[in-house]
């Protein structure tokens, strides 16, 4: 069973930065589609940043220019990078994995998901 395993999140200031990593064990083709999304208490999750298996990338409007989305050491392993960081970027952050999506253009339905990370918290103060 695929398996997913976060790390990263904590408590920054304002315009501070921070790096989630996502690893997936128990898997070992060659697409591996890692989709960040997240959720603020009393709000829905969102999608908001995606790597693709041929490592194209989205990231949603509202943090582009401020997160990215990128490869590690190997293809099982995606970083969300996250630089000036504000109040309303607060959510518990979440990864999860696809071996079907290949072209990312946009944040992957939810059907497409085959594991879920445990969630990593990102607080942001002012």
């Amino acid at each position: 069973q695929v398996q997913l395993v976060e790390s990263g999140g904590g408590s920054v200031q304002t315009g501070g930065s921070m790096r989630l990593s996502c690893t997936v064990s128990n898997y070992r083709y060659s697409t591996v589609c890692i989709t960040w999304f997240r959720q603020a208490p009393g709000k829905e999750r969102e999608g908001v940043a995606a790597i693709g298996g041929d490592d194209s990338t989205f990231t949603i409007a509202s943090v582009k220019g401020r997160f990215s989305v990128s490869r590690g050491n190997d293809r099982y392993t995606a970083h969300l990078d996250m630089n000036n960081l504000q109040p309303e970027d607060t959510a518990m952050y979440f990864c999860a994995f696809s071996s079907q999506v290949v072209n990312i253009m946009n944040i992957p339905p939810a059907r497409l998901f085959e594991a879920w990370g445990q969630g990593t918290q990102v607080t942001v103060s002012s």
